[in-house]
């Protein structure tokens, strides 16, 4: 690698110098006012004031990534495992949004994808402790997902069932026109939001209601408490590790004051 190619990496991809942390936090606030400016065009009245200044920030901010990305497509030692990597991944979607927009109307709202690369934070400044907690809870959603399929299917065939009781009681004359309709309504009902659009009228139909209801506050518990008990057995068993906010590796040496690693001291 080049003297000014490694500059340029040592800036770009890593937040360890002053001019790399400097980069990295001009970088996050440029992502916040892209987006800013991406919320605040959808809103009618003032788009139509700014539409002009809105359209050009825009493109300052699009011209901007796609040069930084370019930057590290180039500078990176392996481009392929940059290209595929998920901040390059994120890196590519927030700029392409812009692009696309020149082609088919609307695509410019999807810009809003650049929030993604806020992620950054987590390593610009060293907190890579919150992403083993990020790993924690992946593996735990991971480790309850057959629970979840069961449980979402045994909901759905109660659904299923319900809405189709309720279409033979209820019938079109009270809103209940479909059995998808009565299903749809059932689902509302189970998950009380409750949106007031198809209601019973009968004392039946509203007997049957009132028994979902009931339902809804015992099997919306269910789900948690299944997430809940995988994340307790991966904190436990993740408990002995330490991280290294370095070289954001894990140490099964409890005790350890330092990183086998790269020999940096874990905080007290």
């Amino acid at each position: 690698m080049s003297s000014l190619k490694r500059k340029l990496y040592i800036i770009i991809f890593e937040s360890n110098t002053s001019k790399g942390k400097a980069f990295d936090v001009g970088l996050l606030i440029a992502i916040i006012l892209s987006v800013i400016v991406v919320m605040l065009e959808s809103v009618e009245n003032i788009s139509l004031l700014h539409s002009n200044t809105f359209f050009t920030f825009e493109w300052i901010f699009t011209i901007l990534f796609s040069i930084e990305y370019i930057l590290r497509l180039l500078i990176s030692p392996s481009r392929k495992k940059y290209f595929f990597s998920f901040f390059g991944l994120i890196d590519l979607l927030s700029v392409l949004p812009a692009y696309l927009s020149l082609m088919f109307t609307g695509m410019h709202s999807l810009m809003i994808l650049r929030s993604l690369r806020l992620l950054r934070v987590f390593r610009i400044f060293k907190l890579a402790r919150f992403i083993g907690e990020a790993s924690q809870l992946r593996e735990a959603l991971k480790a309850s997902r057959p629970k979840i399929i069961v449980f979402l299917v045994t909901v759905g065939i109660i659904v299923v069932i319900m809405g189709t009781i309720m279409y033979l009681v209820e019938g079109p004359e009270n809103g209940f026109t479909s059995i998808p309709k009565s299903v749809y309504w059932a689902i509302v009902t189970l998950t009380t939001v409750g949106y007031g659009d198809v209601a019973p009228s009968t004392v039946m139909g509203q007997t049957l209601a009132s028994i979902i209801m009931i339902m809804g506050y015992g099997i919306i518990a269910v789900p948690t408490g299944i997430v809940t008990a995988e994340i307790a057995r991966a904190s436990s068993a993740v408990s002995i590790h330490r991280h290294c906010s370095n070289c954001e590796k894990n140490t099964e040496l409890e005790s350890a004051e330092y990183c086998p690693f790269c020999g940096s001291a874990f905080p007290e």
